[in-house]
């Protein structure tokens, strides 16, 4: 059982209001009608797999010695660098639940009336969600000092994002052909996309 420290601490109060952000947006979008649904084998052995090792992991961790062999130990500035990743992290998923509205889905699925949002985070980023849940997960490595409790999420969600991104991008495609071409041709996936300076640009 890992010693309640401060930075175990500020985890599980990030990770309430993880949840809860979550809690609250998916209640808004219950009932919703869908008009594609993508959610294969892949799919459904995927988010369970991200579950587990960003809930289950960190209790086992936390309640119980067993894996206790995996501990290990950080200087408090690294733990610092995780509150900041924290905070930004969910800075970024709550606001882009707000932007998405009810656009949202847990899953590869697109709604009656959905839209391409292009405002608020979304106006630089296709999947400003992505880089908040990418955030959340490096600082749960930075903040519980245990290999599997700490970093399995991060190995998860690389897995994860890595082979839904390009299905939804495909699914939005199929969705809003050349609309969402241009989008992806304007924004950055995680980053703004960086422009290249041109003569007309000077002028």
């Amino acid at each position: 059982m890992a010693v309640l420290q401060p930075w175990n601490l500020v985890f599980v109060v990030g990770f309430v209001v993880y949840i809860t952000i979550r809690g609250v947006f998916a209640a808004r979008i219950k009932g919703n009608e869908y008009t594609d649904r993508r959610v294969g084998l892949q799919e459904k052995s995927l988010l369970p797999a991200v579950i587990c090792t960003s809930l289950l992991f960190p209790i086992i961790y936390l309640l119980t010695p067993l894996f206790s062999f995996a501990d290990y130990a950080l200087p408090n500035w690294v733990h610092t660098c995780g509150l900041v990743f924290m905070l930004v992290g969910l800075w970024l998923f709550w606001r882009s639940h707000v932007d998405l509205g009810v656009n949202w889905s847990a899953s590869l699925e697109t709604r009656k009336g959905h839209e391409i949002i292009k405002h608020g985070v979304y106006r630089r980023i296709r999947h400003p969600m992505y880089a908040g849940i990418w955030l959340f997960s490096f600082a749960q490595a930075l903040l519980l000092e245990n290999w599997l409790a700490g970093w399995a999420v991060v190995v998860a969600f690389a897995f994860m994002y890595c082979l839904r991104t390009p299905k939804e991008e495909q699914m939005m495609i199929d969705h809003f052909g050349d609309a969402y071409k241009a989008y992806m041709a304007e924004t950055g996936r995680l980053f703004p996309r960086v422009r290249r300076r041109t003569s007309s640009d000077s002028r």
